[in-house]
């Protein structure tokens, strides 16, 4: 029954074939079959499941590789690396979730002759399409939110990033650079054209993860190393809700999976790429608390601590490459709904597309002038925003859409047999809406919160250079070596004489 649910799935056979579901982005029909267009293929227009395993590892691990060093600080070693291994699967979990609702409201509209040539298929509308408009209206405006803000992430992280190679200017300073750099994402027509991006990003993602780790075993640990952590509440579920949304960068499911070929294959992919991402960041992220401490809990950003060498300097790099990339993943949702907005959707000028989606841009670039909080925003994001829109929100609308017998039944997709069929998904899923509610948005929200206004109070909205090194202060006894103080040392020039005065006087007036 759920094969026969999903021949029209099955139309998207292979590259170049234009299907049911295909989305054309900009492509010109028939073209011929040359060197270039081959070339093209290869790099630019990616469809198979090895396309959506890199896009869903790069797009997951991207900056908060760097930040999670300081949450192991807040959490202790053990809690760090358990928190990762159950958000992880808690986070592949719900991205299966939202693939399995993907499929059911896909085939339902293929079985109305619905034509998705055109058209990209979002999570809001998935959620219209089984549960109603309200659903939609909530999908929407957390999902928009959680990657307005997770692409105001990535623009401070490349602030943040290339400070540490280049000092002269500010952090705030290199804003206003990166935010016009990462303006060019919106040549990118959709997630078919992150080919050759995804993979590069997941490459140079490797490389950082393996520096840090080995740079920190082999610079040793610094003098005094202290592993405190966790000493305060605040600090610990802050941590916690970093990890929660390190594991939570499934808001693009949705996205990836139009972009495949045949997207019924994402079920598991999602749980691969977590399972590799997490040999990059236990090894990384343990490896410099081990070294650092409790100096990371002032040091957001582990680089920071790090010693300047050639093989640092290439991390650096290459995580601002990667950090375009990831700008342009969290980015690219909001230009389609920007353009379905707008009506340009459906429009083949490139050009027109991209100048439409110049005004998304704009606010990010704003917010993140605003809070360069690194580190303490990806908290703050993780428990108000991450913990609906990948969490509880999947969870709670997979349960809603097969309440009835009648849905279970037809269902396109049946629950694997090893959770305990719909019994066990069911418990699963009531699991993710309680744990998430109370530990990632309640708990971690009061903390996350509680943090990000102690850096507000701290550094000030705007703030040019948050956590950057305190200029040293000018020698005080320059130009008078010994200090100024000595200059009370020195005899007070004498009082000239009456004598002196009326002989200056003469003189002055033979002159006249």
């Amino acid at each position: 029954m759920a094969a026969a649910a999903s021949d029209g799935l099955a139309d998207e056979k292979a590259p170049g074939t234009i299907g049911v579901g295909r989305y054309e982005e900009m492509e010109q029909d028939g073209a011929s079959s040359t060197a270039k267009s081959r070339l093209s293929g290869l790099l630019w227009h990616g469809g198979s499941a090895y396309d959506a395993w890199f896009s869903c590892a790069s797009n997951q691990v991207a900056q908060v590789l760097l930040t999670l060093p300081y949450s192991f600080s807040q959490l202790g070693m053990l809690s760090g690396i358990l928190f990762q291994l159950f958000y992880g699967l808690m986070g592949s979990w719900t991205a299966y979730l939202i693939s399995i609702l993907y499929v059911e409201y896909r085939t339902r509209k293929e079985r109305e002759k619905a034509d998705f040539r055109n058209h990209v298929i979002q999570w809001f509308e998935v959620l219209d399409g089984l549960l109603g408009r309200h659903w939609r209206n909530v999908g929407l405006a957390f999902n928009c939110t959680f990657l307005l803000f997770g692409s105001v992430i990535q623009l401070i992280a490349c602030a943040s990033n290339i400070y540490y190679i280049n000092d002269r200017l500010d952090k705030r300073t290199w804003t206003y650079i990166f935010g016009a750099c990462c303006a060019t994402t919106v040549f990118i027509p959709s997630f078919h054209n992150y080919r050759i991006w995804s993979f590069l990003g997941l490459v140079m993602t490797t490389y950082t993860a393996w520096y840090l780790a080995v740079a920190s075993l082999l610079h040793g640990q610094v003098d005094g190393v202290k592993h405190s952590g966790p000493t305060k509440m605040v600090l610990y579920f802050t941590g916690a809700t970093n990890i929660l949304y390190t594991f939570g960068g499934h808001a693009v499911t949705v996205e990836v999976m139009h972009a495949m070929w045949r997207p019924q294959k994402f079920k598991g992919i999602y749980l691969m790429a977590t399972a590799y991402v997490l040999t990059l960041t236990l090894p990384s992220a343990a490896s410099v608390y081990w070294a650092f401490g409790d100096e990371l809990l002032t040091h957001s950003n582990a680089l920071s601590l790090l010693p300047r060498t050639p093989f640092r300097d290439a991390a650096v790099v290459l995580m601002l490459v990667h950090q375009f990339i990831t700008f342009g993943f969290a980015c690219t949702p909001l230009y389609f709904v920007w353009e379905k907005l707008i009506g340009l959707h459906d429009c083949r000028s490139l050009c027109k597309r991209a100048a439409a989606r110049l005004p998304v841009v704009v606010p990010i670039w704003f917010l993140a002038i605003v809070f360069p909080f690194f580190g303490p925003i990806n908290s703050a994001v993780g428990s108000l925003l991450v913990s609906f829109t990948v969490y509880i929100i999947p969870a709670l609308a997979h349960m809603i859409t097969y309440r009835s017998a009648h849905a279970r039944e037809n269902a396109v997709e049946q629950p694997p047999r090893f959770v305990g069929r719909w019994t066990g998904t069911y418990v699963i899923n009531a699991f993710v809406v309680v744990w998430v509610l109370v530990v990632g948005f309640g708990f971690g929200g009061w903390a996350s919160i509680t943090n990000f206004v102690r850096q507000i109070d701290t550094f000030g909205l705007f703030t040019k250079c948050y956590q950057c090194p305190t200029p040293p202060i000018p020698d005080a006894s320059w130009p008078f070596p010994g200090g100024l103080h000595n200059l009370t040392m020195l005899p007070p020039a004498p009082a000239p004489s009456p004598a002196h005065f009326f002989r200056h006087h003469r003189h002055h007036s033979r002159g006249l």
